[in-house]
């Protein structure tokens, strides 16, 4: 039988809470577990509640998400948080990235895909919304690890391309392109494609 995930909803909008509430607890391996309006009342849930999610707005009367989010980090480190959000500038996403949250979605995303994300997140994954992939990567630099070749391949691995279509993109071989993934993994110390972006901020590669 396959496990509930037990997920947390942190949102200052009643409204929103609700929606969320609807949807998930209509997936069968989901269960909302409890709901916060701010910060401070999520954090004291966590300990009774005992979710595996929290799911974190960044707009919140009192702590901001942000703050939040460092604290559920700091006390509770085996809990994922997953922001969910309608800003994706580099002020908001960066912070809360090195503050080692699990994922980043922005609230256009589909009822199939946040679902998805949770499921991934539970399993171990990052998911990073495309826009947010792309601001994390926007401020890799060259101060990282990476080759420059390595660099490329890292960029275009955070559009979501097939190690074929890099090796297109590239004009190189599909091994080669093998190859250069795997030295990016290793270099970041990752194991997926996903984590890579998030980690070369979370390490100050960025």
């Amino acid at each position: 039988m396959t496990r509930v995930i037990r997920v947390l909803l942190v949102d200052d909008h009643e409204l929103v809470r609700v929606g969320l509430r609807t949807f998930l607890e209509l997936q069968a391996d989901m269960a909302v577990v409890g709901e916060a309006g701010s910060g401070e009342r999520a954090l004291a849930l966590v300990a009774s509640a005992a979710p595996d999610i929290v799911l974190l707005d960044l707009v919140l009367p009192g702590m901001s998400g942000l703050d939040t989010a460092r604290a559920l980090r700091a006390a509770h480190p085996d809990v994922k948080i997953v922001v969910l959000t309608s800003f994706s500038g580099q002020d908001q996403v960066l912070p809360v990235v090195r503050a080692g949250v699990d994922g980043y979605l922005l609230k256009d995303v589909g009822p199939r895909e946040l679902a998805d994300a949770l499921r991934a997140v539970h399993a171990g994954g990052s998911p990073l919304h495309p826009t947010v992939a792309a601001t994390v990567m926007r401020s890799v630099t060259t101060d990282d690890p990476l080759t420059p070749r390595e660099r490329e391949v890292l960029r275009l691995i955070a559009r979501g391309l097939s190690n074929r279509q890099i090796a297109r993109e590239l004009v190189l071989s599909e091994k080669t392109v093998k190859t250069h993934v795997s030295a990016v993994l290793a270099k970041l110390g990752v194991a997926d494609r996903t984590q890579a972006a998030l980690l070369a901020i979370r390490d100050g590669l960025g």
